[in-house]
């Protein structure tokens, strides 16, 4: 496999960009990798915790800490959450507010009930709201 790098001062994320003529083990193995680059690392006393994107259900801010909620669990995070916008799969990942972003994969409803806002319910259980300055966004995200 041919590898070109090409830099690009003007470049404000790094992207790879794979060309082939059929998908093939080779291929595969290689965007599963650069997929796989693309994991935080979450902190639990003084254990650290690889967190793949795919199971962090939402990232928020409390008392100026970030911290990461999975399934069953919740960890800090070594990171800002503006800086966590840059690395985060955009398609799947939304901001809510000031302090929160979500994982649109693990959200089972959004209930508009409520005026001025949206309720987030989780396929867990847990729930969260939308912020009224970030509702329309929101609903532009979602096609609504």
């Amino acid at each position: 496999m041919k590898v070109e790098v090409k830099i690009d001062r003007e470049c404000k994320e790094a992207r790879a960009i794979v060309i082939t003529n059929e998908w093939s083990d080779e291929i595969k193995t290689t965007v599963k990798f650069l997929e796989d680059q693309s994991s935080i690392l979450g902190y639990q006393s003084d254990t650290a915790t690889i967190l793949e994107q795919k199971d962090i259900l939402s990232i928020f801010s409390s008392n100026k800490k970030v911290f990461a909620m999975t399934k069953d669990k919740e960890y800090q995070i070594h990171l800002r959450l503006y800086e966590l916008e840059n690395i985060l799969y955009e398609k799947w990942f939304v901001r809510i507010s000031n302090s929160e972003i979500v994982n649109l994969k693990h959200i089972k409803k959004f209930d508009l009930s409520l005026t001025g806002t949206i309720r987030i319910i989780f396929f867990n259980g847990n729930a969260t709201y939308v912020s009224r300055r970030y509702v329309s966004k929101i609903k532009k995200t979602l096609g609504m």
